[in-house]
């Protein structure tokens, strides 16, 4: 029997899992941009999550309150222009340092009105573990591309802050579902301005099916039934493994090699992420305890 309450995943296999879709669907965005270009990729992605979404979920738009419409339509446009900008900064820098950047955004939110030493702790391993891993000292980095990546970091705190306020009025599967046909109707106008009809082959919407489903269906249902379960501010710390993750998806996919302070910045990234989880089943237990 279906479970009515969507999915029954553990929050903190849920977000480790969206991680790993994330990082493969990101191998498979790289190859694209050549022909498609970063903002139709993005486009194509956020477009087709909505279609398979709606299949699948099958989403009742009626008798939804006002708050509702105005917190996913939020939700939405935070989801699309997150991933936009995210994929046109990439194109410019390389994936790890985008990844990087971005991150500055969800750390910021992890440290904000945090009261417990440990959550600091933990924070402030997952920062120096982003220090180690940015290319600091590289030559040649598009400032543009910074910028867009920083720009990313800062929708994506606004796409935890508002999945954690939507997940506590509605169905996590519903506003997934909603909140993509919103990203669907602000990312259309870039890809068409990008050449997306004169471009897309079948071979690429194949390739944008699988994107779709590694890089937003999957993974934001996973984040935002997460959500629902922990705070956002265990979530940030948990999801600071994306930079380590994405380095190692560079070693993998495009043989892009680490250095000792880079392998040294994953292993402080991952203790962060363990941390947080090990600080979170102890919060838990004691409660149950209680």
């Amino acid at each position: 029997m279906k479970n009515k309450r969507g999915l029954n995943i553990p929050a903190v296999p849920g977000v480790l899992l969206a991680i790993i879709s994330v990082q493969g669907g990101a191998a498979i965005a790289k190859g694209i941009f050549p022909v498609l270009g970063a903002a139709a990729t993005s486009s194509l992605r956020i477009v087709l999550s909505a279609v398979i979404l709606c299949l699948v979920n099958r989403p009742n738009l009626r008798n939804l309150s006002r708050q509702q419409w105005k917190m996913v339509a939020m939700y939405g446009v935070a989801l699309g222009a997150m991933n936009l900008v995210f994929y046109m900064a990439i194109k410019r820098i390389p994936l790890g340092l985008g990844v990087t950047l971005e991150f500055i955004g969800p750390l910021v939110l992890a440290l904000t009105g945090s009261k417990r030493l440990l959550d600091f702790v933990w924070a402030l391993l997952a920062a120096l573990g982003i220090v180690l891993i940015a290319p600091w000292s590289g030559n040649g980095i598009d400032i543009v591309g910074v910028l867009l990546a920083l720009l990313a970091g800062a929708l994506w705190a606004a796409y935890i802050i508002m999945g954690g306020k939507i997940s506590q009025i509605m169905d996590g599967n519903k506003a997934v579902t909603i909140g993509m046909l919103f990203a669907s109707v602000l990312v259309i106008p870039f890809a068409l301005a990008d050449g997306i009809i004169q471009n897309i082959t079948p071979h690429l919407f194949l390739l944008g099916l699988v994107l779709a489903l590694l890089s937003s269906a999957i993974p934001f249902t996973l984040e935002i039934n997460a959500l629902k379960k922990i705070p956002a501010k265990t979530f940030s710390i948990l999801m600071s493994v994306e930079p380590a993750a994405a380095a190692l998806c560079g070693l993998v996919f495009l043989h892009e090699k680490l250095t000792t302070g880079e392998w040294l910045a994953v292993v402080l990234v991952v203790t962060a992420s363990a941390g947080a989880t090990l600080s979170r089943k102890k919060k838990v237990a004691t409660t149950i305890d209680g």
